[in-house]
């Protein structure tokens, strides 16, 4: 076989097209509905919906309970449930389509954007200017506001304009620290109105909403179909107690949305969509390297443990605050994209598996409900029954040319077989190299080195050979150069 068939071969092996993230099995779909059942009845919660979505697809949905306790009129994936908190990622993806419009930038001081912020009193003389950028990721200096922002949902624009004009408090400089703000994504919404022009309500909607297809999701609770509300309640003294409904106001950039579970589950796969970053033409409202823009943490990560009443083994996770979603690395799930809402009637909460293409999410109709709990539980019982697949990762075309060089160079033995950096013979030299791979092809025999690469990235790859009578593991990587050229190979054989 010459170079140039070993080329052609191996890379019709490897760019076989990626896959679609599977739905999960009806056994593991069982278990995740006994293990929301239970946690509704135990939560004191009179109503919930909750979605898988895989492969682009709400492919699992789940009505318990009622929206209205008097009526017993039962939820079903079209009621309308308050999302609370889980708003701010609406609200931060339009700030990254204005930021790719042209119109705003993330470093830039918001008091570009929002005037009244020039007069405010920061903490101290050196303190820097409160950006865009510190507002999207909870870094602005604010205090946590979850008590006292929930309240202010009712605020209306004069009201909001007037508190801007007097200022706030700060707990520290902006920069120093993530702290959870309200109040920021209360900025972040004035932002998006004063530059789009529009208030945000609607620039959110007839940008982000309409063009998904989410025409039940809105902000005007007073506007929806009644037949169709999950009205939002507290459990006190062994009984629902109905929540006043809260008008929408300044504030609800942070926490306004009002959806259901066949609306929000577009959103959910539209963001999972962006996920791997790929050649095809953008499709969506807004790019998918902007999206995957979400994840971005703000540096100021936490290390915590998993929740033990989660289950699974004790797990500590690696958090910090992206764009409107906590990116945290879970050593079971892996990259986990997640957000809670919780709000006077309602709690929800969303997570994501970018990488393996699959998204849950819950509404709850009982105040501070969140079934965070639930939904994690749900995820790692898909994970233990093996329903949690990621995609085998599809490696560029140039690593895919430097592995079958790579296999040439073991059949050879010749390591000028390959094109290579000018480090590689000055690291080792040729007739080392051919000593090297002799020796080891004879403790191993032969391979017919066609397993896949796995990338590690674009540039370099790993890969795993079953030989006559052993295994050989290794290791390519191409030099910075736009030409293919090998900096580093590595064959050695497996451990026992």
């Amino acid at each position: 076989m010459n170079v140039r068939t070993a080329l052609v071969g191996l890379m019709a092996l490897m760019l076989a097209p990626a896959a679609h993230a599977e739905a999960p099995d009806p056994a593991s779909l069982a278990e995740v509905d006994r293990i929301f059942a239970d946690w509704r009845l135990s939560a004191h919660v009179p109503g919930l919906v909750y979605g898988v979505v895989a492969d682009g697809k709400l492919v699992h949905v789940k009505a318990l309970g009622v929206q209205d306790t008097d009526t017993n009129t039962p939820v079903s994936a079209d009621s309308l449930f308050r999302i609370a908190s889980m708003s701010k990622a609406f609200t931060a993806l339009a700030i990254l389509k204005l930021r790719d419009e042209g119109r705003l930038s993330l470093d830039a001081p918001a008091e570009r954007y929002v005037p009244q912020l020039k007069t405010w009193r920061y903490p101290t003389a050196d303190s820097p200017r409160i950006t865009i950028r510190h507002l999207l990721t909870h870094t602005a200096g604010f205090v946590e506001d979850n008590p006292w922002g929930d309240r202010q949902q009712v605020m209306t624009e004069g009201e909001f304009s007037r508190l801007l004009t007097t200022g706030v408090a700060f707990a520290r400089p902006p920069g120093m620290a993530m702290e959870y703000s309200n109040l920021g994504y209360a900025l972040l919404g004035r932002i998006i109105t004063n530059v789009s022009g529009r208030p945000y309500q609607d620039y959110i909607r007839a940008e982000l909403m309409q063009p998904l297809g989410m025409l039940a999701t809105t902000y005007d609770v007073f506007a929806s179909p009644p037949a169709r509300r999950a009205i939002g309640y507290r459990w006190q003294d062994h009984q629902w107690v109905r929540e006043p409904d809260m008008k929408d106001g300044a504030f609800g950039a942070m926490g306004g949305v009002e959806t259901s579970a066949n609306d929000y589950a577009r959103w959910i796969a539209f963001l999972l969509s962006a996920w791997p970053p790929r050649d095809d033409p953008d499709q969506g409202p807004v790019r998918r390297a902007t999206v995957r823009e979400i994840g971005t943490g703000s540096n100021f990560a936490t290390g915590t443990l998993r929740a033990a009443a989660a289950g699974g083994a004790p797990c500590r996770r690696a958090i910090a605050y992206g764009m409107g979603w906590s990116a945290i690395d879970d050593c079971d799930l892996g990259m986990l994209l997640s957000h809670s809402g919780g709000y006077p009637g309602y709690g929800s909460i969303a997570l994501l598996l970018p990488e393996k293409g699959l998204g849950i999410f819950a509404f709850a109709s009982r105040t501070y409900a969140g079934p965070g709990l639930p939904a994690t539980r749900a995820l790692l019982a898909l994970h233990r029954a093996g329903a949690l697949k990621s995609p085998p990762p599809q490696p560029d075309p140039g690593l895919v040319q430097a592995y079958a060089a790579a296999a040439m160079v073991w059949r050879t033995a010749s390591i000028t077989a390959a094109p290579l950096a000018n480090n590689m013979l000055l690291d080792r030299d040729a007739e080392r190299w051919r000593a090297q791979i002799e020796s080891l092809r004879a403790e191993v025999g032969t391979c017919p080195a066609d397993e896949p690469i796995v990338p590690v990235s674009r540039m370099e790859g790993r890969f795993a050979w079953t030989c006559e009578h052993g295994r050989i593991t290794g290791r390519v990587q191409r030099s910075p150069n736009v030409a293919l050229e090998i900096q580093a190979l590595e064959f050695a054989p497996a451990e026992p």
